[in-house]
């Protein structure tokens, strides 16, 4: 699969590797230029190109967005039309400045933005350095670290699933986008919590959550 990445910090560029490893190509791009990626893409090899963003999103089979919140209007909404995008970013007021959501979550606020776009919430939810470093392929999905996840229609649900067992992660698919309100957005239940899909399931089972 050929997956586009906009976005080159921490989570992008950590994704980046992981599904490089995973057997993917990626097209990366970030707000500076693809110039700004040589040392990146040299790093990931030959299944890694850059791009500016809207090529990115054109070539990509899928789209994973890694950017601040507050430049979420940058997105190329053409070429994104009819894709799956997994969004992988969070609102912080502290950073990205007051936003009116208008009641939403982040992701349906995303959704409002790009309503011809398959959404998927995901990779939100864990710092960059133990997604690079706990995902383990060989382990029954219940015992492995999980990732929450919501998605707008069932098309970004499964793409998204897909992606985070094969980057050794167990998926804990929360619902529709409504549905990471309380449980996967900053500060909520599960985020940045390093529990297993198990612990996971039983904490929401606890709180009624689920």
């Amino acid at each position: 699969m050929k997956v586009g990445i906009i976005g080159s910090g921490n989570i992008g560029g950590t994704l980046a590797g992981l599904l490089v490893q995973a057997g993917h190509e990626v097209v990366i791009a970030n707000s500076r230029g693809p110039e700004s990626l040589g040392a990146l893409v040299g790093k990931l090899g030959s299944k890694a190109s850059a791009a500016a963003a809207t090529e990115a999103a054109r070539l990509g089979e899928v789209v994973i967005e890694a950017i601040p919140f507050g430049k979420l209007q940058a997105l190329p909404r053409a070429e994104l039309k009819g894709k799956v995008l997994i969004t992988a970013g969070n609102y912080y007021p502290g950073r990205d400045g007051t936003i009116d959501l208008d009641g939403l979550t982040e992701s349906e606020y995303l959704h409002r933005l790009l309503p011809e776009t398959h959404i998927a919430k995901a990779f939100n939810t864990i710092y960059w350095e133990h997604l690079r470093d706990e995902g383990d392929t060989s382990k029954a999905l219940a015992a492995r670290r999980v990732v929450p996840f919501a998605a707008s229609d069932a098309r970004a649900e499964s793409v998204a699933r897909q992606l985070i067992e094969e980057l050794g992660f167990g998926p804990l698919f929360l619902g529709d986008l409504a549905r990471v309100r309380g449980l996967s957005q900053p500060n909520d239940m599960l985020y940045n919590k390093q529990m297993t899909l198990a612990q996971a399931q039983a904490a929401l089972a606890a709180s009624g959550a689920q």
